[in-house]
C-alpha cells in the first residue's frame, strides 16, 4: 500500500485531538511536515505526533515538494485562501468543515483544484461512518417506505467569548460550527436539496448565531428539521430521527463517534436494534482521500455535495439575516 506524504497546515484544536490522531491511525498516511505561525508550538506537534519536519510560516510547507497532500484545520475565514494556495502549488487538500463560507468561495476552490489536478475534499469525518451508510442503506431500500421527516440537532455548550468560533471576523456562531453536520447530513440522507427554507436565529452581542432552527422542506412530501445551539453549562446533545410512510428510524449517534453504534428500526410496532462498529472517523477519511491520490477511488464527499450543503446554508444564513 502506497503511503501519501501528508502536511499540516496549522496547530488548531481540532487538529491536535481528532485529525492528527486519527491520521497516526490511517494505513496509508505518513506524517511529512506541521507547520505552525509559532515554530516552537509546530515543533511541540512535530515531537508529539512524530511529524518528519516542523516549518515556521504555511508556505514554507506549500513549498516542500515531498508533501503530496494538506490539511487544512485554519478558521473558515482561512479556508479559501490557504486550501487554494495549496492546491495551486500541486498538492491534493482535505480541509476542515464548513469548506467555505459561502458558496461562491467554495466554487473557487473547486475550481482551483480542477485547474491544478489534484483532489480537494471537505473534511465531513462523520459522513466516513459506516453506521451513516448503513441508515443510508436502510432508507434506499424502502425499509421505512418513503420519507417524510428528518430531525436532526447538534446542540453543545457555549464556548469563552474570547473562542474563535464564537468572532464575526472568523465567520463563527452556530450554523458554521455546528450547524453544517445536522444539515450535512439531511441532505446527505435525502439525497435531495430542499425547495424552501424558514429559519430563524438568537444573536449574540459580538452579531454571531448562538441558536439556529431551519426547516427544510423538500419537493417530495418530505420536511426536514436541523437544529443548533451553543448553550452554557451543559453537555452535548446530538440527534437523529427519521420518520417514514413504513415506520421509523432513530439513532443517539454522536456526529464523529467510534466504536459500536447502534440504530432502531421501528415497523408495524416491532421495533429492532441494530448495530454497527466504528472506526476512528478521522482515520477513515484520511485513508478514503489517500485512495483517491493513489487512483483507487474517488472522494466520498464529492463537490458536487460539498457545493449543495454550501448553497444551502447560504439560504439559511440569509434566512437568519447572518
Amino acid at each position: 500500500m502506497r503511503k501519501i506524504k501528508w502536511g499540516v497546515l496549522g496547530t488548531a484544536d481540532i487538529a491536535h485531538g481528532a485529525t492528527i490522531p486519527g491520521m497516526q491511525l490511517a494505513e496509508n498516511c505518513e506524517l511529512a511536515a506541521i507547520a505552525g505561525r509559532n515554530l516552537e508550538k509546530a515543533r511541540q506537534f512535530q515531537r508529539e505526533f512524530g511529524f518528519q519536519k516542523a516549518y515556521e510560516g504555511y508556505e514554507a510547507l506549500l513549498a516542500d515538494p515531498e508533501v503530496e497532500a494538506v490539511y487544512v484545520p485554519l478558521p473558515n475565514s482561512l479556508h479559501a485562501e490557504w486550501s487554494i494556495r495549496a492546491l495551486q502549488a500541486g498538492k491534493h487538500v482535505l480541509c476542515e468543515k464548513p469548506l467555505a463560507p459561502t458558496e461562491a468561495e467554495a466554487e473557487r476552490m473547486f475550481r482551483a483544484a480542477e485547474d491544478n489536478h489534484v483532489f480537494l475534499m471537505e473534511a465531513f469525518a462523520y459522513l466516513h461512518n459506516p453506521a451513516v451508510e448503513a441508515i443510508k442503506a436502510e432508507l434506499d431500500a424502502g425499509i421505512i417506505g418513503e420519507i417524510r421527516y428528518l430531525d436532526s440537532a447538534f446542540i453543545a455548550g457555549r464556548r469563552p467569548d474570547t473562542d474563535i468560533r464564537l468572532r464575526r471576523e472568523t465567520y463563527g456562531g452556530a450554523l458554521y460550527d455546528l450547524g453544517c453536520y445536522p444539515v450535512s447530513l439531511i441532505l446527505w440522507l435525502t439525497g435531495a436539496e430542499p425547495e424552501q427554507i424558514q429559519a430563524a436565529g438568537r444573536f449574540s452581542s459580538r452579531e454571531i448565531d448562538l441558536e439556529t432552527s431551519a426547516i427544510l422542506y423538500f419537493g417530495n412530501e418530505t420536511t426536514a428539521r436541523a437544529d443548533c445551539a451553543m448553550i452554557p453549562g451543559i453537555g452535548r446533545l446530538d440527534r437523529l430521527h427519521i420518520l417514514g410512510t413504513g415506520g421509523e428510524i432513530h439513532s443517539p449517534m454522536y456526529f464523529n463517534q467510534a466504536g459500536k453504534i447502534a440504530y432502531t428500526v421501528i415497523r408495524n410496532g416491532q421495533a429492532e436494534t441494530k448495530s454497527v462498529i466504528a472506526k476512528n472517523n478521522y482515520q477513515l477519511e484520511v485513508e478514503q482521500l489517500g485512495y483517491c491520490i493513489a487512483g483507487q477511488a474517488e472522494p466520498h464527499v464529492s463537490a458536487a455535495f460539498s457545493l449543495r450543503c454550501a448553497r444551502t446554508m447560504d439560504r439559511i444564513l440569509a434566512e437568519i439575516g447572518y
